[in-house]
């Protein structure tokens, strides 16, 4: 029995280790202070959600970048969009810029849309020149002689001229300005141009009052001038470049373009005037050359004509003591292959343009060479037996005058021309080489 109880004992005092060891153990899993075993599993938790921060992250990355990607693709749709409406934009301002020339109102001067004429009018010794384009205007530069004002008048009724929309005398010599007063008086006039330079002739005072009673007014014709006549045409003053002391060097030089044809326009402009157009730098390459001061050796030097280099040159000339036009320019044209056309042997020659081609009214006229050298003094000397100059006072002789002897000064040839004693020969009082800038014995030619 005291084996039973004392088995008893020791199993009570097991069970009660036993149930104090589970007691302690439940205690301790509801304890609030983490063991070292959970602080691994909080530091772990812990972990967890730093992970989620970076995934966060990680998402607000992938969703500025997304943001960003849609920005982009909505910045490349607005930047697709502008380019689509600058395109349309360029389209309809391609279209409206190639329907533009189709306009009868204003075509454009790249698109050739009609005839351009050019007449250069039989004046005999003198000169000029009607230009029609094709919308119809017209311009007018020169207009002969005094004695070729009824021939002007009528000519431009036969061209069924109403009004002249410019007009422009090149310089005050008679033979170019001539016709001009009565062209003022019986057709309605547009702009006028002519160089600034004083002349106290006759000729030019009549053409001024014509103007005046008019109230017109004179624009002054030099380099740089653009002249408005037509859209399709342009056309351009590229002399006088300079002030000179000769009229004929002060001459209002034009140049017309059409499409691809172009003319150029040179009234009595010398080797002077030609140089400084060339100095300019200009663009002086024209298809058709009026030959400058009537075919006068004081014009049309080889540097200019290489120039201008012109398929076709016309020649205003007429019956003359001046020995115009000379064999030295007829040979220098002939040697470039040129077309010539002269008013003295063919009447009025008219070009016909269409911005491509240019069709001339009647067949070039054949040079045949005479001589391959310039006049000579002694061959222009030849001509004083036929000039009609008054006689010398008697006591200077002929035979022997001299630019040393002679007596008679003249600063320049507007000055002869003043006097009335144009053109000098060599012998005659007051004939200089100074004047005689061409050297062919003969000074102040027209």
């Amino acid at each position: 029995m005291r084996n039973i109880v004392s088995i008893f004992r020791k199993s009570n005092f097991c069970v009660f280790i036993v149930c104090a060891v589970f007691l302690f153990i439940i205690s301790g899993c509801g304890s609030t202070t983490p063991p070292e075993d959970n602080s691994e599993s909080i530091s772990q938790t812990t972990d967890t959600p730093t992970s989620i921060d970076e995934n966060n992250e990680q998402v607000k990355d992938d969703d500025k970048k997304k943001e960003e990607t849609v920005n982009d693709k909505e910045q490349s749709s607005s930047s697709t969009t502008l380019t689509e409406e600058d395109t349309t934009t360029k389209k309809e301002t391609t279209k409206t810029e190639t329907t533009t020339p189709t306009q009868a109102v204003k075509p454009t001067s790249t698109t050739p849309s009609g005839k351009l004429t050019v007449h250069y009018i039989d004046v005999g010794q003198g000169a000029s020149q009607l230009i029609q384009t094709p919308s119809g205007k017209t311009m007018l530069i020169d207009g002969g002689n005094n004695d070729d004002e009824q021939r002007m008048v009528s000519y431009l009724n036969k061209q069924g001229v109403k009004k002249v929309d410019v007009l422009i005398g090149t310089h005050p010599d008679a033979d170019h300005i001539g016709g001009l007063d009565a062209v003022v008086d019986s057709f309605d006039i547009g702009k006028i141009y002519m160089p600034k330079v004083s002349s106290n002739t006759k000729t030019y005072e009549s053409l001024l009052t014509s103007i005046k009673n008019k109230s017109l007014k004179v624009t002054t014709a030099k380099a740089g001038i653009n002249i408005d006549l037509d859209n399709e045409i342009d056309i351009k003053m590229i002399a006088p470049v300079k002030t000179y002391d000769d009229k004929n060097e002060m001459s209002a030089v034009v140049k017309l373009t059409y499409g691809n044809n172009s003319f150029l326009f040179t009234g009595d402009a010398e080797s002077g005037s030609e140089s400084d157009m060339i100095n300019s730098g200009v663009n002086l390459k024209s298809d058709v050359l009026l030959v400058g001061h009537h075919g006068s050796n004081s014009s049309t030097s080889q540097t200019f004509l290489n120039a201008v280099d012109p398929t076709y040159a016309v020649i205003q000339v007429g019956n003359n003591s001046y020995g115009h036009p000379t064999d030295n320019i007829l040979n220098r044209l002939n040697s470039k292959n040129i077309k010539i056309y002269r008013n003295d042997l063919q009447g009025t020659i008219i070009f016909t343009s269409d911005g491509t081609n240019i069709k001339p009214s009647v067949s070039a006229w054949k040079y045949t060479a005479t001589t391959n050298k310039e006049e000579t003094p002694s061959e222009s000397t030849s001509t004083t037996v036929t000039k009609k100059e008054p006689a010398v006072s008697s006591d200077t002789k002929t035979e022997t005058k001299t630019e040393s002897t002679t007596s008679v000064y003249y600063k320049n040839c507007d000055a002869v021309r003043a006097a009335g004693k144009d053109p000098l020969y060599k012998g005659d009082p007051g004939y200089s080489t100074k004047l005689d800038r061409d050297k062919d014995g003969i000074a102040c030619e027209r």
